[in-house]
């Protein structure tokens, strides 16, 4: 017999709560027992005035709100409010029930402007620090990598000369000189000016924090920023994130990320593992002299471009000075950013038969550059060299871990092109993408560890089926193996 459904008079009243009505294993409900933002209140207290004004919208619904966006992957706001408009979880997960009004979306940008980057980087960090008391984090070792996001841009708002108008805008008055002409006198012709013939980058008028950059050398410049992300072996809670243009080298900041990940967690990590992009001297010896074990592979070494390449040269660090394959020594010269230059006198080179394959015929002397920390690489490549079956390990959790993490939050939660404009903006994107990639970790290690107890508490026992059956399915050590207990 077919059924058939009244439609013509709507529910009055709805029996129980929203939180009835939202399945158990539902992400938001298992994030809402391990989430506590209490705190933000009093962290927000003084954005606002205290006895004037409208009475604003509550911090903890507003932080939710967000929150429950990103783990659906909603990262603009009038979206994320038409989804809350119909989807009960997100209400009931911010606190509003359905008759309540939701918050008009421009209030969400009132309140980003409003807070700041920094108090989303705290709600991050106050995120981290609740895993790490959960033992989540064991901060033996670190998987640093860095990723590119795409900024809010059109190609078409890209130009040039943007640099170079913005420049010759704020260049200071010059003072006047003694070749100056004086007043009344036609001045003297000036001599044309010519730019570099260096290629300039483009960047965009729209957003000038953006950068072109690119992570391969086939694929295209793009405006850009660059997540630098530090992400802990045991569970893969992200535990530190660093937001910069496209076009800072993500070896440079290497110090900086374990710097801030030992303020955090408070402890230094045993290893460090990393991709070549990290791969220069001068961290591997700061790695060297944390006592932290660097999994980094080094670049590739360029062709030499004659028959006698510097790697033949030998650099004494005790005396200070490089030998040539002749043993004529090389002292230093001029220091460079990135090094120390080494010559040798013009009367060694001079009666070497080694000169035609050396040095050019122009030149009367070698020059060898020797990079900040170079021992300390020439030891990164004796060990790369040896093959250890813990460094490819290491490596293969890198890949698995830090890379499967962008991939996650680029697929998953919308970190693939920025939401907004400014590096500001993208701090708070990347932050709230963060503390809900470490939020879905706790709230599985909390379900985990009562399914754990529940099987030690029953194991010899013989538990109904009616109540087995109750229980929420979930994957992995959970109730699809204890089911056996049931009669």
């Amino acid at each position: 017999m077919i059924g058939s459904k009244h439609r013509a008079q709507p529910t009055l009243f709805i029996p129980g709560s929203l939180e009835d009505y939202i399945p158990d294993d539902h992400i938001l409900k298992r994030v809402d027992r391990v989430l506590d933002l209490s705190w933000l209140r009093r962290e927000v207290a003084g954005c606002y005035c205290e006895d004037n004004g409208r009475p604003g919208i509550d911090p903890e619904a507003a932080a939710r709100l967000m929150l429950a966006g990103f783990f659906h992957g909603i990262t603009a706001d009038r979206e994320l409010l038409r989804h809350a408009q119909v989807n009960i979880a997100i209400r009931w997960f911010a606190g509003y029930e359905l008759h309540e009004a939701l918050p008009h979306h421009s209030s969400l940008t009132r309140i980003r402007q409003r807070w700041g980057p920094e108090c989303f980087m705290k709600i991050f960090r106050r995120i981290v620090q609740d895993c790490n008391a959960r033992g989540l984090i064991s901060g033996e070792t670190l998987h640093i990598d860095a990723t590119l996001v795409r900024a809010d841009v059109s190609w078409e708002s890209l130009t040039a000369g943007y640099v170079d108008a913005a420049l010759d805008a704020n260049e200071p008055p010059q003072p006047p000189t003694d070749d100056d002409p004086p007043p009344g006198a036609s001045a003297p012709r000036k001599q044309k000016q010519t730019r570099k013939s260096k290629r300039r980058k483009k960047r965009s008028g729209t957003d000038p924090d953006a950068t072109m950059a690119t992570s391969r050398k086939d694929h295209r410049l793009e405006p850009a920023f660059k997540q630098h992300t530090t992400v802990d072996d045991k569970t893969g809670v992200i535990v530190d994130i660093i937001i910069s243009t496209g076009e800072i080298h993500e070896g440079a900041l290497l110090d900086e990320t374990i710097r801030r990940t030992k303020k955090l967690i408070g402890r230094a990590p045993e290893r460090v593992t990393a991709d070549a992009s990290y791969a220069n001297g001068r961290n591997y010896r700061s790695l060297e002299n944390q006592n932290i074990d660097a999994i980094i592979p080094p670049q590739r070494m360029q062709k030499p471009r004659n028959s006698v390449p510097s790697i033949r040269f030998k650099y004494d660090e005790k005396n200070d000075i490089v030998r040539c394959p002749k043993k004529k020594i090389l002292r230093p010269s001029t220091r460079m950013a990135n090094g120390r230059i080494y010559q040798s006198r013009p009367a060694d080179c001079a009666a070497c038969p080694l000169r035609g394959g050396c040095i050019p015929k122009s030149a009367t002397r070698r020059t060898i550059l020797i990079v900040n920390g170079y021992t300390s690489l020439l030891r990164a490549r004796r060990r790369h060299r040896q093959k250890l079956d813990s460094d490819k390990h290491w490596s293969a959790r890198h890949r698995f871990l830090v890379e499967g993490i962008h991939g996650e939050a680029k697929q998953q939660h919308g970190l693939a092109r920025a939401a907004r404009r400014g590096i500001d903006n993208l701090i708070i994107q990347a932050a709230l993408t963060a503390a809900v990639i470490d939020l879905k970790r706790l709230a599985a290690s909390v379900s985990s560890r009562f399914y754990a107890i529940l099987g030690r508490i029953f194991r010899n026992h013989v538990i109904p089926a009616s109540f087995v059956s109750q229980i929420p399915l979930r994957r992995g050590n959970g109730v699809q193996k204890n089911r056996k207990w049931a009669a």
